[in-house]
């Protein structure tokens, strides 16, 4: 199924911004995802069963063009050739990862024994991680690093800043170690989340991380829930100052 639209933060008039991260990190996005699905009703209404097939992927074309278009507006770039070969590549991109679980949807279908299912997945992950790795290649060649880092932060809804930026509020005697662990498991978070279906599941991948991230700093012997009571009473104090 087509992932058509990126979700929208809702933000709350007069809600601090270390509050949103708070609630970000603790509710895992859900306004994000509930703001997905309302799109994707949406353009479902508007590509309906009255369309041609034509009508319907010109649609489709338009989302993936406006979606592609204001990830590369972030990047900074001047030369109007390149903005225009590397918004098409992600929309590629967009395409190929949709191609590859549509088929893997399909192949499922009816599918009850384990061992062909486990093989229908295996299949779909291969030509997941080589799309993957050809992707950023063709990335490479257009941009820096640091341009192809807010590629994938905008195929992800930006879950890796924020949520290191959540951490950080929420845990500012955090050792240069710990900082440098927990931006490792999100980067591989993002790397995996790049290549899902559907927001949901890119949160979803995010949320996983974000449970080993917190094992490791109990391990630590950070209390976790302590620390998160502490400072929704930081953010409480800092709302009534302002």
């Amino acid at each position: 199924m087509k992932d058509f639209a990126q979700p929208g933060r809702r933000r709350s008039l007069g809600q601090p911004a270390s509050k949103r991260l708070f609630l970000t990190l603790r509710f895992g996005l859900q306004n994000a995802v509930l703001g997905t699905l309302i799109a994707c009703l949406s353009v479902g209404l508007a590509v309906g069963q009255e369309q041609t097939s034509e009508e319907k992927e010109a649609a489709y074309t338009r989302v993936l063009n406006e979606r592609a278009a204001k990830i590369v507006a972030s990047l900074g770039l001047t030369d109007a050739n390149k903005t225009a070969h590397v918004q098409q590549t992600i929309v590629q991109q967009y395409r190929d990862l949709n191609a590859i679980h549509d088929s893997r949807k399909a192949a499922l279908n009816g599918v009850t024994d384990r061992a062909q299912k486990d093989a229908i997945d295996a299949e779909a992950s291969t030509k997941l991680m080589t799309l993957h790795s050809q992707y950023l290649v063709n990335l490479n060649r257009d941009l820096s690093p640091i341009q192809v880092d807010k590629v994938k932060d905008g195929m992800t809804y930006g879950v890796l800043p924020i949520t290191v930026n959540g951490y950080q509020s929420m845990l500012p005697d955090l050792t240069d170690e710990q900082k440098k662990q927990i931006l490792a498991y999100l980067t591989e978070a993002r790397e995996k989340a790049m290549d899902e279906g559907s927001s949901e599941k890119k949160h979803a991948m995010f949320g996983k991380y974000k449970g080993r991230i917190n094992n490791y700093l109990s391990a630590a012997g950070i209390d976790m829930k302590k620390a998160s009571k502490e400072w929704e009473e930081r953010i409480a104090n800092q709302a009534r100052k302002n």
